[in-house]
């Protein structure tokens, strides 16, 4: 009973926060923390739960998807779609994948062995609020404003930023909607391709992990892990379509200083239980 409440919780906290700019890796490393859910179970376990998240984003992409795949054509109207596509292919999603992809195995054992803990989340978690509120303040005169719009010059500017991601705490989302601001492109268009390109980065990313991991699962492990998978699921999708609504209206200000806040909150918890 006490895997499954920590599956709840921390489905609700993943699909909550993986494609806001707040940072779900390092939400889940505090809220395990708190939970004293931790260890090679318990990293293994987000994996799972990440896929859930990833799979919601699809879903809601999914005419996107296909139409990059040329299994279809993607209308007007469509979710992440502001006119008829015309120029997004996957050369986009590979120019803005590479350089995190790359850097990312590159230092693996140094970012899985150093930044991975709550201290180091508070500073990713500061640094990443920092980053979007310079993003906010000095964003570039608009060259794309719809996602289709985006150059490919663009997208490996976005992919480039995408690298601060690394540090826990910073936010993957974050750093790409901030950086396709200084990159010229606007906020509707940054974010649906901030949740395009997700979707290979954290599939590869994910399988990486999983594939070092597998052999820390058991038969026993079924039952709350599917439990956390649907919970994440389930959330993702709501919050991705109400962040979706939320950032025409508030930008990225708003969540910058709730890292903040957490930021504090957490640091004065740890100091007074360390």
């Amino acid at each position: 009973m006490h895997n499954v409440f920590n599956a709840v919780i921390q489905g609700i906290v993943e699909g909550l926060t993986e494609f806001l700019p707040v940072s779900s890796t390092g939400h889940l490393i505090l809220s395990g923390k708190l939970l004293g859910f931790t260890g090679d179970k318990a990293d293994t376990f987000e994996i799972i739960i990440q896929l859930g998240a990833i799979l919601a984003v699809a879903v809601i992409y999914w005419r996107r998807i296909f139409n990059l795949l040329g299994l279809a054509k993607l209308e007007a109207g469509n979710v992440g779609n502001a006119q008829p596509a015309h120029r997004l292919n996957l050369l986009h999603l590979i120019l803005a994948c590479l350089p995190a992809m790359a850097l990312g195995l590159i230092l693996h054992s140094f970012i899985k062995s150093y930044l991975f803990s709550p201290y180091t989340v508070l500073i990713g978690l500061v640094a990443g609020g920092i980053f979007m509120l310079i993003g906010q303040r000095h964003q570039q005169e608009v060259q794309a404003q719809a996602i289709d719009q985006v150059t490919y010059k663009q997208a490996l500017l976005i992919g480039m930023y995408q690298c601060l991601a690394l540090w826990p705490g910073f936010s993957r989302s974050g750093a790409t909607i901030a950086g396709g601001l200084l990159s010229g492109v606007g906020y509707r268009a940054a974010t649906n391709f901030s949740f395009l390109i997700a979707i290979p980065m954290m599939v590869a990313a994910s399988g990486y992990e999983l594939l070092k991991s597998y052999d820390t699962l058991s038969s026993s492990d079924i039952g709350w892990f599917a439990i956390g998978f649907v919970v994440a699921f389930t959330v993702a999708l709501i919050a991705v379509i109400t962040f979706l609504k939320l950032l025409e209206r508030f930008k990225l200000a708003p969540f910058a200083y709730y890292r903040f806040v957490l930021a504090a909150v957490f640091l004065i918890y740890l100091l007074f239980n360390a």
